[in-house]
């Protein structure tokens, strides 16, 4: 099967295919094999189970689950899927006979035996599937931080420089989504790891000359406090991509963490009051405070960055 969707569409199918979705039905996970009745259904004519006849010989030669099974080289999930075809077969013989419950039965019984095969034939795919994921949710990680190092690297004036250093991240970034793409996601996933810490460093690095901004000259207080604006909005970005996994993990942590982003939240309220006011340099000074609230976040989390 292509992907975890594909099982739930099996899934969907079968209900269909059984009359008021009376027979069978799974939540995402379960096994099948262990699926008990919901209630008896009104018994089909024969028109109606005619329908089902060619429904179920889809599911089993044409699905995408007939091609699971054929590709997956799993013993068990090709016998399941033989006897699903044995059942089918049996129901076209009862059916012809004229004992439409039973042939309705023994069809329920085949549908039944080819989604176990087809459970069977894609455990591996599964997993691929949660890797998938996975590593979607990294890459949108590494891209945030190197949004981040091109916009500290501007602040910086780096020139040339930053701009080489993220288009070397940027190139691993890219080769880690070939390799993810081409059915590589272990090595895809390593590369990109690599790229995440290594943004996390540069970043890190490039913060380190903080200390020094204040002699930078700004043709106004408006616009040093624009510039605090954007200094508090990166390190805001920056407990995003660097604290959500520990604190998704971890509630004693998320607790310690909520106390510094509520006080810097409060400081940039108080500082957008003020800047709402022309009093940009009082604001500017909230900002900073709140700023420094983010890196004390950071920091609680166990990351080190510089102030």
């Amino acid at each position: 099967m292509k992907n975890l969707s594909d099982i739930r569409t099996l899934l969907l199918c079968l209900v269909v295919l059984s009359p008021l979705g009376s027979t069978l039905a799974a939540e995402p996970g379960q096994d099948l094999s262990q699926i008990a009745p919901r209630a008896p259904r009104p018994p089909e004519d024969a028109e109606q189970l005619e329908r089902r006849l060619s429904s179920v010989d889809k599911l089993i030669e044409k699905s995408s689950a007939a091609r699971q099974v054929d590709a997956g080289g799993n013993a068990q999930a090709q016998e399941l899927r033989s006897q699903a075809r044995a059942l089918r077969v049996q129901a076209v013989a009862t059916f012809t006979a004229g004992n439409l419950v039973e042939a309705s039965r023994q069809l329920d019984q085949a549908a039944k035996k080819m989604f176990e095969a087809a459970r069977l034939a894609a455990p591996e795919q599964l997993g691929g599937d949660k890797k998938k994921r996975d590593f979607a949710s990294r890459l949108e990680s590494v891209k945030a931080l190197l949004a981040a190092q091109k916009r500290i690297s501007a602040e910086k004036k780096l020139g040339a420089e930053g701009i080489a250093a993220t288009t070397k991240l940027e190139a691993q970034m890219q080769e880690a989504t070939v390799l993810a793409d081409a059915g590589k996601l272990d090595q895809g996933r390593a590369l990109l790891d690599q790229v995440y810490f290594t943004t996390k460093v540069v970043i890190e690095g490039l913060r380190e000359g903080d200390t020094l901004v204040r002699s930078l000259e700004f043709a106004s207080k408006e616009d040093e406090y624009l510039y605090e604006v954007d200094r508090n909005d990166t390190h805001k970005m920056l407990v995003k991509v660097l604290l959500d996994e520990k604190r998704a993990a971890n509630a004693s942590l998320e607790g310690v963490v909520k106390i510094y982003l509520d006080r810097a939240a409060n400081l940039r309220d108080q500082a957008e009051v003020l800047a709402g006011k022309k009093e940009f340099e009082a604001a500017i000074k909230f900002l900073e405070s709140s700023t420094r609230e983010l890196v004390r976040a950071i920091r609680g989390a166990g990351v080190y960055i510089p102030t």
